[in-house]
This record gives structure tokens, C-alpha cells and sequence, in this order.
């Protein structure tokens, strides 16, 4: 029997390629998605919560949201608001897929608050290479964009870039290809598994002190059937 499986969706190219793997693997069924955010954006990636709402609507899957009272809360606190938005989301699932890739500790504390509550970790890309993940992200189709850079790691030049092959060839020796040390973070705007791609319009570059961002708007065209929003 499939293990019916939630994924951790931040609206970047990490979930993305775990939605992948998990889809095209016959031990799992993904029954939903879920995204943690503060006010009406995900954190780091400043993803509107109408973006991922439109992302789950091309997806096909249930989404529910998870308000945060701040971007790092007490530990304590974000896993039990983590726990209590998953139990009263109403969808039923076994576990729950991380995108994480480095086996820094951080599996081993998702285990201590999510399997005291019944269900388990999955974790398809952990301990693998990152260049190989990116270039696997690229060669399966998930289109992504840097939308957020970290300028004290990696030069604001790059942030609005296409995710692609010459763009890996361009980072410095110090980046992670996949972003995994904070130096960027992703939007992803089609997938094999989108309906269509997310339309866009791109606007200026924003930057404070240390952080630069792409912004963009949502533009509505086709309608598709609104997927299920649960808010927690």
C-alpha cells in the first residue's frame, strides 16, 4: 500500500523536485502541501501567499497554510504550531517529505517533533550532491528563478537569474549550487507537474542592506478549479 505523504512546500525548486521524486515513485501517494508563512508572505523566499496558492492550483493538490508568529519563533512554539496546523488540516497522510538536502543535524530535528505525532520523515534529496540536484532540477524541467540573494554571499548580479546550466557555471567556487548555505533562494514558475506556467510579470530588483529580491506580480489568465486551502 502507498504511503500517502504532505509535502513541506516552500515554493522553491527544493519541494519542487521532491514533489517530482515522489510522484514518480510507486511507494508514495502526495496527498497535499503545506506552507508555513508570516503576514501574507513565506519567509526568505518572499513569496506572496497568492503565488502559492496559485502554484497549488496548477499543481492539483490541497494546500494548507500555517501562519508563523514571526520568521523564527522559539522552537518550541513553531513545532507546536507545525503539529497543530498538520492535525487539524483534514487531510489524512502518513508522512510528511522534506526538501532538505544536508545531513546537518536537521533531519534528526524533525524526527524529535514530527514522529512523536504519529507520522514520518521523508527526506528524498538528503545527503546528496547539490550539483547533481541542480542539474537534475534543470534536465527534469522545473524552471526556477533566483528571487532572493543573500549579497553577502553571493553578488546581487545574479539575483533574477533563470536557474539553468550556464547560470551554475557562473557561480563562484564558494556558492552551493542549490542555495543550501542561504545564498539564494528560489521561486519555481513551471514544472512537469504545473498545468501551465505561472504567469508573471517581472518588476525592478529590490534591495536593503543585505538583501536583494526580484520582485514580480501575479497576472491571472486561464482559471483552473481553486485547489482546497486549508488555514491553520
Amino acid at each position: 500500500m502507498k504511503k500517502k505523504v504532505i509535502i513541506s512546500w516552500s515554493s522553491g525548486k527544493d519541494s519542487a523536485l521532491t514533489l517530482w521524486r515522489l510522484m514518480n515513485d510507486s511507494n508514495y501517494e502526495v496527498v497535499g502541501l503545506y506552507t508555513t508563512h508570516v503576514d501574507n508572505d513565506v519567509p526568505f523566499q518572499a513569496t506572496p501567499i497568492a503565488v502559492v496558492k496559485k502554484q497549488a492550483q496548477l499543481i492539483g493538490l490541497p494546500l494548507v497554510l500555517i501562519a508563523l508568529p514571526e520568521v523564527f519563533p522559539a522552537h518550541d512554539i513553531y513545532q507546536q504550531t507545525i503539529i497543530d496546523g498538520l492535525k487539524n488540516c483534514g487531510l489524512q497522510f502518513d508522512g510528511i517529505a522534506f526538501g532538505d538536502l544536508f545531513c546537518n543535524g536537521i533531519a534528526d530535528y524533525r524526527r524529535q517533533y514530527i514522529e512523536p505525532a504519529g507520522w514520518e520523515c521523508v527526506f528524498p534529496l538528503l545527503g546528496q550532491s547539490s550539483l547533481q540536484l541542480a542539474n537534475e532540477i534543470i534536465e527534469c524541467g522545473i524552471q526556477t528563478k533566483l528571487v532572493t540573494v543573500d549579497s553577502t554571499q553571493l553578488d546581487i548580479k545574479f539575483c533574477g537569474r533563470w536557474l539553468d546550466h550556464q547560470l551554475l557555471r557562473e557561480f563562484p567556487i564558494t556558492i552551493d549550487p542549490c542555495g543550501e548555505n542561504g545564498e539564494f533562494h528560489s521561486l519555481v514558475v513551471d514544472a512537469p507537474f504545473y498545468q501551465q506556467p505561472l504567469n508573471l510579470a517581472w518588476l525592478e530588483r529590490e534591495t536593503n542592506t543585505r538583501f536583494c529580491y526580484q520582485r514580480y506580480i501575479l497576472v491571472e489568465t486561464e482559471s483552473f478549479p481553486d485547489a482546497d486551502i486549508a488555514v491553520s
